[in-house]
């Protein structure tokens, strides 16, 4: 059976939690990281030597890096449906997963934990507000193209959707000035309304 190492509060581990529930698929998952520790031990450094989490175990396959633990399980358990069979469809949702590693998140890291893990005391205002400024941009990216496409990846739910998700609960969710990006809303209603998405990412700010 296939083996989940991380933390479910993580917006990574969610990505692979949903993916997996996405596609009905078993596994096991042990807490690994933030207050359970252990990510910066021997046992779990040999299996990921950047002490990151998540770390999945598929038969002799150790993989860690949670977008490319997506696709992973996407290509080998739904290819077609989501993950595309065909090579175009397939570059699209993976630019867009990579742009959510590379361009979403960036914004997004320091705003939730100035926000959500550190105190009040600690807080620095003046960053937040910069770093929302630079994730509403963002966002603004995606509320265009999503003007013109359903989902992220098309005219339908797929693999792209998945890394993008918790990284919108956390807009949606944490105390902030948002922009009216309809397009955005639209998709995240439709988003919202998956059972996994519920289960694995509406799980709350911690």
């Amino acid at each position: 059976m296939l083996q989940l190492k991380g933390r479910n509060n993580s917006s990574n581990v969610m990505k692979a939690l949903w993916v997996l529930d996405e596609i009905g698929l078993d596994y096991e998952r042990e807490d690994i990281g933030g207050a359970f520790g252990k990510n910066d031990e021997a046992p779990y450094l040999t299996l990921n030597p950047n002490g990151r989490i998540p770390t999945i175990i598929d038969g002799g396959l150790v993989l860690w890096e949670s977008n490319s633990i997506v696709r992973y399980i996407a290509s080998t358990h739904s290819l077609g449906d989501l993950c595309p069979a065909d090579p175009a469809g397939r570059a699209l949702c993976e630019m867009w997963m990579d742009w959510q590693l590379t361009e979403l998140v960036n914004g997004m890291v320091p705003v939730f934990h100035g926000l959500i893990r550190k105190l009040p005391a600690e807080r620095d205002p003046v960053a937040i507000a910069t770093a929302r400024d630079v994730w509403a941009g963002k966002w603004a990216i995606l509320d265009d193209h999503l003007s013109r496409n359903a989902y992220i990846g098309g005219d339908r739910f797929t693999m792209a959707d998945i890394p993008i998700g918790p990284i919108a609960y956390r807009w949606y969710e944490l105390p902030i000035e948002r922009e009216d990006f309809t397009h955005l809303q639209r998709w995240y209603d439709l988003i919202c309304a998956r059972p996994a998405f519920r289960k694995h990412v509406m799980t709350g700010l911690s």
